[in-house]
């Protein structure tokens, strides 16, 4: 064997090597992510069954006990169906079971299906077959909620390495705003597809970015957020390598497929309907939705007002609404969130800056659905940035207060119509 052949065997089995210790750290981050994904869940899981006994034992108080009594919920004899089906996962349940209603309702407060996106109910249908219409769901949300917290794991290592991801894994499993991934809820399919279009598109997988984002545009409509963000990831591309490269432009199939699922169901809508629009105008006639760059200000008046004036809310104790409470602070932690984020700009790419901008602005500006965990971790790159930098004291501090929160929240979310997740 010649000298250069000895070399090049001495390369090859270098790589050879550096490839089998990434690929076991991949596996060692995968195991640790579902690990602690897994265990999260089961606490999910026992806040429910102890929020159950407690029910049972104690009986209603309050209208702790209003979510057990919803008469369209086949599951209303389940209590323990019913608080994880609480909320919207009714909703999505009877639009899984009944479709969509013909025709828009005029009038606050008389709200029909038309309000929810169609993926998450068809997948719902399909597994309804073999699980029934609330395994289904549930299954669903935690298999999706599952894959999204690999893929921000993927991106969190990705942005901040192999350490700092980890810590960040550990704060968005336990974080307050995950219990959507143990209801019946569709925040897990939508991260799932809106995580795994910003890995392609760092990967230059334009095709399939673009497949994914359209997916996610059929699941929620916060995930219109996915077409500027597309949008961003191509215009950075063009601006690197110019409109001449036939790759540069390439990455325009990413932003064109991104809002396919919303044309498609507004063409559905248009048929079964008569207007494309009838989703956007359930929203806004009969689940009151608006949108108003006043939101968080009035939320910060009503609590004011709650303070002084006894019995104004009707979603808490003693008058005082606890949505309120959650949406501000909830608003301080999203500063707090694009605080750090901003101090490690230069790692975080701008398809996810984009992303995390686009739904920010709709969660201080909805009326409806303020900045609360819900949306923050919608906002996923905010929840991941407190993990990641964050060490020591400060972290183990931040820590105790997630899981504090969702040890208190949580029971709450599921009992009763107190507090939305």
């Amino acid at each position: 064997m010649t000298t250069l052949q000895q070399a090049h065997s001495a390369t090859a089995r270098r790589w050879d090597v550096e490839a089998i210790r990434a690929a076991l750290r991949d596996t060692s981050r995968l195991r640790y992510t579902l690990y602690l994904y897994v265990a999260s869940r089961v606490l999910f899981l026992v806040i429910a069954a102890v929020s159950m006994a407690v029910v049972h034992i104690f009986g209603s108080h309050t209208g702790l006990s209003g979510a057990h009594n919803w008469e369209g919920n086949p599951l209303a004899q389940s209590t323990l169906g019913s608080e994880m089906s609480n909320w919207d996962g009714k909703w999505y349940l009877l639009t899984t079971q009944t479709w969509y209603y013909h025709h828009v309702l005029a009038g606050s407060g008389q709200y029909t299906t038309l309000g929810f996106m169609p993926l998450y109910p068809m997948l719902m249908w399909v597994l309804a077959h073999v699980l029934g219409y609330f395994g289904a769901g549930l299954s669903i949300a935690m298999i999706g909620g599952g894959i999204a917290t690999v893929l921000v794991g993927q991106l969190a290592e990705d942005w901040w390495g192999e350490q700092s991801a980890r810590r960040a894994i550990a704060f968005w499993c336990f974080f307050p705003g995950t219990v959507v991934f143990s209801m019946v809820y569709s925040e897990g399919v939508t991260l799932a597809l809106i995580t795994g279009a910003i890995i392609l598109l760092q990967r230059k997988r334009w095709l399939w970015a673009g497949v994914c984002a359209g997916f996610a545009t059929a699941v929620a409509p916060t995930a219109l957020a996915a077409v500027p963000m597309c949008a961003a990831a191509a215009l950075v591309e063009i601006y690197r390598h110019g409109w001449r490269s036939r790759e540069a432009r390439r990455s325009l199939i990413a932003p064109i497929l991104a809002p396919a699922g919303a044309i498609g169901f507004g063409i559905f809508l248009w048929n079964w309907t008569g207007s494309p629009l009838a989703d956007y105008r359930a929203q806004h006639l009969e689940w009151s939705e608006s949108t108003t760059p006043l939101a968080v200000p009035r939320v910060a008046i009503q609590f004011i007002h709650q303070m002084f004036i006894s019995g104004v809310g009707s979603h808490g104790p003693g008058g005082i609404d606890l949505n309120d409470v959650l949406a501000l602070i909830g608003t301080a932690f999203l500063l707090w969130g694009f605080k750090l984020l901003w101090d490690h700009r230069s790692r975080v790419p701008l398809s996810a800056w984009v992303w995390t901008i686009c739904v920010s602005v709709l969660a201080l500006t909805s009326a409806k659905t303020p900045p609360n965990p819900r949306l923050l971790i919608v906002s996923f790159p905010l929840v991941l940035v407190v993990g990641a930098t964050l060490r020591g004291r400060a972290y183990n501090r931040a820590m105790r207060l997630a899981l504090f929160a969702t040890v208190v929240m949580t029971p709450i979310t599921y009992v009763g119509l107190w507090l939305r997740p």
